[in-house]
Formats: C-alpha cells, structure tokens, sequence
C-alpha cells in the first residue's frame, strides 16, 4: 500500500491515478468520452482540466508584453549629424555639448521607459533625421 502525508492508499487506485496523471490530453479527452458514452458517467471539467497540464509537457507561456522602451542610438549619417544632435536635443532637452557627447558616443540610450507609441514616434524621428535607432 502506497502511503502520502500520512494516508494510506491501496496498489490498485495508486496505479489507477498514476496511468490518468500520465494521459496525454488527447488521451485524458478520449477517457472522457469514454466514461460517458459506456458508464454514463460526465467527468468534471475540473478533473480534466487538472489531469492535462501535470501529464503532458509544459504549454509555452506568452511573455508579458514589454510596456516600457528604451530608444537607444546605434548610429547616424555623419553628413546628418547636425541635424541628429539638434533631434536628439529636441527629445532630451540636453545642452549642445551633452547632446553632442550622446550623439558621438552611440550606441546610447537616448530615451528611457516610454511607452511603445512615444518610442515608435521618436525612433521615426530620429531615422528621418539621418540617425540609425533600436527600440529594447
């Protein structure tokens, strides 16, 4: 007899629940159908919602959608620098030598933790304006 946390469980029924905690989720479906159409019997939702997950492999999670941006200079068109230095004062609001020192020293950060319509607006700008920009 196979015994968890002080319960005691007979050979027969920790096989059982084993062999349906290893069902395939086609597997665990089919048994559903099964159960009903010969014994009459409807499993719970809940059963076979539990048995899926724990049998198969683990389903992929999407990962959170990233909220916040950092437009960052990668490089820019020497005969555009001018222009990119007077764009990159426009967003930040440095002064000439710190944009300048920004602009010089890519890749920087330009711009950090914006959302994804204002990091979209500026990379656009800041390609018009001869610099090459990522979004991370």
């Amino acid at each position: 007899m196979a015994e968890e946390n002080g319960r005691v469980w007979s050979p027969d029924i920790s096989e059982i629940g084993d062999k349906i905690v290893a069902l395939s989720v086609a597997k665990a479906v089919e048994l559903g159908d099964y159960m009903e159409v010969v014994h009459k019997i409807k499993p719970a939702a809940s059963a076979v919602a539990v048995a899926g997950p724990a049998a198969g492999p683990a389903v992929a999670e999407k990962p959170p959608e990233q909220t916040e941006f950092t437009v960052q200079l990668d490089g820019f068109d020497p005969a555009k620098k001018i222009n990119v230095i007077k764009i990159v004062r426009e967003i930040t609001g440095l002064g000439l030598k710190e944009a300048k020192d920004l602009v010089e020293g890519a890749p920087k950060a330009v711009k950090e933790n914006v959302s994804k319509d204002e990091a979209a607006k500026l990379k656009t700008k800041l390609e018009e304006g001869g610099a090459k920009v990522s979004l991370k």
